[in-house]
């Protein structure tokens, strides 16, 4: 199958979908999916047997035609993005919110997202942003909560300014090179002499590409947009555990295409640790569950970003499996999220307890993933983990800022799993398409662990191994770890009054904008005079 297929397909689904106006519209959406899914492994596949595939719409040559490039990252990402839109319509299909608007937007947002992590052209990536920009702010206030519809345009109108450096650079890079296409681009480097004339390009779009990724200081537009009240758990979970990565993908692309002219690595990896310590800090300040679990996506992005900076093949590859891992565990947790709000009727942390009597099998499933992301021993967290730290064991000062990280990601989540317990008079059963959906979620949480090793090796050709001591020395680490964080909660916590003034801080669009151009400023400053 051609790979804009995977663009045109959700959107001609979801234009038939809407014209239609089915009765069991939703169901067959999902065997759709289902055939969708089929196509997706099979790509993947493909790449595995045959290397990376570049294919043109029209089969013009690179250059004049829209070029889009299959290898086994975005292959990876194309797989997950099909395999969690398929278990949030499973997992939503009840709901009466599931419209036929609702569902047109929402394919269309799924063709996006592979749009972005196929093309292999630079500004059609420019294009496809734009438009899931617009889709994702209609989605963010699709109840119509007046209240809420700020949350909506700060979210598109801080991502249309990012995207505007981003066709600035854009500029740039065609006046240089003629192209947009980025397999033609990267063979070009090497003949530019003054590599001086790559560096406003390369800031323009490293900087909106940071922006994107929710990178310190540029994350406080996330919150809002993945925890606004108005807008279903369903699209939390989209944003946090997909959209953010098509940043990092952003990341990745960009920073291998000016590999040869410019080497950030210590930059990022510096920004790298300061958004997940920061993240972690604004987590444990919150009492708000989702928006805990925002911040922490933006700690996670920073432990991504840390990985992919320490130039060693061990992170790298452990950061791009964690990307994968991140997108599963995060899902189940914002849908689990949204269903204790449904129950509970509150969003407030500590007027929650007693989640294991009320609902009984989201205290089954609440600890898998909980398990997933803080890497215990077994759980697919683990193994993404395990090779961070292992190529971070070169520094002692890399390891060290590792198991800060680590140890702020087990703390966050000690604090949510509190929930758990408490005393509770009614029990909830979940309808059975709900189970469904956090069972594969949860149970990939499981098998991703076990099997990590085998997977990291088929999709990426590196081989490794975790032998039976290690998984004894990553259980102690992990147990010491929850002591020390039950520690803090039980004697320090409390004193901690300065995260009320965290909670309180809220950035205004000007601010956004602002720390957007200060990055941008310092960017360059570094790049002129440091690097």
């Amino acid at each position: 199958m051609a790979l804009y297929w995977f663009v045109l397909l959700p959107i001609l689904a979801a234009i038939t979908s809407y014209l239609l106006h089915l009765k069991y519209n939703k169901y067959l959406l999902l065997f759709f999916q289902l055939g969708f899914l089929g196509f997706a492994i099979m790509n993947m596949i493909k790449v595995k047997t045959n290397g990376p595939i570049i294919q043109t719409i029209g089969h013009h040559p690179l250059g004049v035609g829209i070029s889009f490039q299959s290898d086994m990252i975005s292959a990876l990402l194309v797989l997950t993005t099909i395999f969690i839109f398929t278990l949030l319509i499973l997992f939503n299909s009840h709901k009466p919110y599931m419209t036929h608007l609702f569902l047109f937007l929402f394919l269309i947002l799924q063709g996006l997202i592979n749009g972005i992590f196929l093309s292999n052209d630079l500004f059609n990536i420019y294009i496809m942003v734009e438009l899931s920009s617009i889709v994702v702010s209609i989605l963010i206030i699709f109840k119509k909560d007046s209240k809420f519809v700020y949350d909506g345009i700060l979210y598109f109108l801080t991502n249309l300014g990012a995207m505007t450096l981003f066709l600035l650079g854009l500029g740039f890079i065609y006046r240089i090179f003629g192209t947009m296409d980025m397999t033609q681009i990267q063979e070009s480097m090497l003949t530019i002499q003054n590599q001086e004339v790559l560096l406003v390009p390369f800031v323009l779009l490293m900087t909106a590409a940071s922006l994107k990724s929710a990178v310190m200081p540029l994350f406080s537009w996330l919150p809002k947009a993945h925890c606004t009240a108005s807008a279903p758990s369903i699209i939390s979970a989209v944003l946090s555990g997909l959209y953010v990565k098509g940043g990092i993908y952003l990341f990745i692309r960009i920073s291998n295409l000016f590999s040869y002219s410019f080497d950030v690595h210590l930059l990022f990896l510096i920004l790298g640790f300061s958004t997940a310590i920061v993240g972690i800090i604004f987590a444990l300040s919150q009492q708000d569950i989702k928006l805990i679990l925002a911040y922490s996506t933006i700690s996670q992005v920073g432990l991504i970003l840390f990985g992919l900076s320490t130039a060693n093949i061990y992170s790298y590859f452990g950061a791009v499996y964690h990307i994968f891992n991140h997108a599963v565990f995060k899902t189940a947790l914002f849908l689990i999220a949204g269903i204790i709000i449904e129950n509970y009727g509150t969003r407030n942390i500590k007027d929650i307890r007693g989640l294991a009597k009320k609902i009984p099998f989201v205290a089954i499933v609440l600890p898998l993933a909980i398990f997933g992301i803080t890497g215990a021993p077994l759980f697919n967290g683990s193994v993404s983990k395990y090779m961070l730290q292992k190529g971070s064991t070169f520094s002692s000062l890399y390891e060290v800022g590792f198991a800060i990280i680590n140890l702020g990601t087990i703390t966050i989540f000690v604090k949510f799993a509190s929930i758990l317990f408490g005393e509770s008079s009614e029990k909830i059963k979940l309808l059975w398409n709900q189970k469904v959906a956090l069972i594969f979620l949860t149970g990939i949480c499981f098998i991703g662990g076990i099997a990590g090793p085998s997977i990291v090796s088929f999709l990426f050709d590196f081989d490794f191994i975790i032998y039976p001591m290690d998984y004894l020395e990553k259980l102690l680490l992990y147990m010491g770890q929850v002591i020390l964080t039950l520690l803090f909660y039980r004697f320090l916590d409390h004193r901690m009054r300065w995260f009320a003034s965290i909670r309180e801080i809220e950035l205004s669009f000007n601010q956004i904008i602002g720390s957007m151009f200060v990055f941008l400023t310092l960017f360059i400053a570094y790049m002129t005079f440091i690097m």
